[in-house]
């Protein structure tokens, strides 16, 4: 049976060239960065080499990376980190009401701690108006953090009209670009970012490493103790070997860009037509135009997005409902919600990613059984037999047949 892999927004696979470079510096040359000896010193001048590229991968400048864990230490350093050193100039956060749980939960925790947060909603294609974000301002915020693409639909938020503005009223810009980075061109100078989250396992390096892009003057705490690692932004032995993997997945995603944006960009444009032109009673999820080049998610009316997805991986085929982080969630996904969809439409999504690795004849089998198993849920589902009854409470307004909806 065919193995295919459709949910790279949930992890990729490492890239064997960094998988080789991380081994090197967890056998040979093991040792611990701050040490003074030549072991030590050798660690870190792969780690400080691995900082460089990391950078020039965002146009940062390398004391602006620190490095960490991965996206959901990045948000909280960020997030945190503003609010607790800028209390005294205000208190107010301005997020959205589809950002990754990273974010959502450490706003929840600061609205616990004093600190006021407006959650802006976002339109049918999971945009921001503009015009809510310069409502939204008061001369209390001090930080707007909103993500660069949505990890559910593809969604690509205006960020330079974001930064712009943020940077015109004075106020600090975060933006969670863990689907982005290395997979979309980022330019922090051209976009006004003063603070950005990015995540290695989403473009090809290991779990459990990633890193934060601070801009040089912005005013950010600590909120971890220890040891003075990372200018004491991050206290804790640095994981070299995941830092070196980082730099060098960095590497090659700015060598190779381009060349996989075009690719993946029209797997998805192909999966998209396939599934509009087969297939009845579905909706395009996410902004037709400003999304990822590898994400599609579609709504399937009448069925339960579980079942799909146990029935392609009987296939063979893996994907998602939504974020891998609420997968064991039995509630309807918070982005499609925020979205418009009603829950019945939401519980039938499908999330499909796609990677640098997928090709052409597995985007063929997956239009191939896709309808099928569509077909046969259907059939067993008391709701599809008054389907020409049905009334959207909001049809499809990115397909040119509005039966798709």
């Amino acid at each position: 049976m065919k193995r295919i892999y459709f949910d790279h927004s949930a992890t990729t696979p490492v890239n064997r060239e960094v998988a080789e470079l991380m081994m090197e510096y967890m056998t040979d040359k093991f040792g611990n960065a701050s040490s003074v000896h030549g072991f030590g010193r050798e660690a870190r001048k792969a780690m400080e080499q691995a900082r460089e590229k990391v950078a020039a991968l965002i146009n940062a400048a390398p004391n602006e990376i620190i490095f960490n864990s991965g996206g959901t230490e990045s948000d909280n350093l960020a997030i945190k980190g503003v609010a607790f050193a800028n209390r005294k100039k205000g208190n107010h956060i301005i997020t959205t009401s589809i950002e990754h749980h990273a974010v959502m939960h450490t706003c929840e925790y600061l609205e616990k701690q004093g600190f006021t947060v407006t959650y802006l909603p976002v339109d049918e294609h999971a945009m921001i108006r503009m015009e809510d974000l310069k409502n939204a301002i008061t001369d209390q915020t001090i930080l707007i953090s909103i993500m660069f693409a949505n990890n559910e639909v593809g969604t690509i938020q205006p960020i330079k009209e974001i930064g712009q503005l943020a940077k015109e009223r004075g106020i600090y810009f975060h933006t969670d670009a863990v689907q982005a980075v290395g997979h979309y061109p980022i330019d922090v100078k051209e976009l006004n970012i003063d603070l950005l989250t990015m995540a290695g396992h989403k473009f090809y390096a290991s779990k459990g490493v990633g890193a934060l892009y601070v801009r040089r003057g912005v005013k950010i705490a600590e909120i971890q103790h220890g040891g003075g690692h990372e200018r004491n932004m991050r206290a804790g032995t640095e994981n070299v070997p995941g830092i070196v993997g980082l730099g060098k997945a960095a590497e090659i995603a700015m060598r190779d860009m381009d060349k996989e944006i075009a690719h993946v960009q029209a797997l998805r444009d192909k999966i998209i037509t396939g599934i509009t032109e087969k297939m009845s009673h579905v909706k395009l999820n996410g902004h037709p135009e400003s999304r990822l080049p590898g994400s599609v998610n579609f709504s399937f009316l009448f069925i339960e997005g579980e079942s799909l997805l146990l029935n392609l991986d009987l296939k063979g085929i893996a994907a998602s409902s939504g974020s891998a982080c609420t997968s064991g969630s039995l509630d309807p996904s918070h982005v499609l919600l925020a979205m418009g969809l009603t829950h019945e439409v939401a519980h039938g999504s499908l999330r499909v990613t796609l990677g640098r690795d997928n090709t052409e004849d597995e985007v063929d089998y997956f239009l191939e059984v896709l309808p099928e198993i569509v077909e046969r849920l259907r059939s067993m589902s008391p709701l599809y037999g008054s389907a020409a009854d049905f009334k959207p409470s909001n049809p499809c307004t990115s397909c040119h047949n509005h039966d798709h909806y």
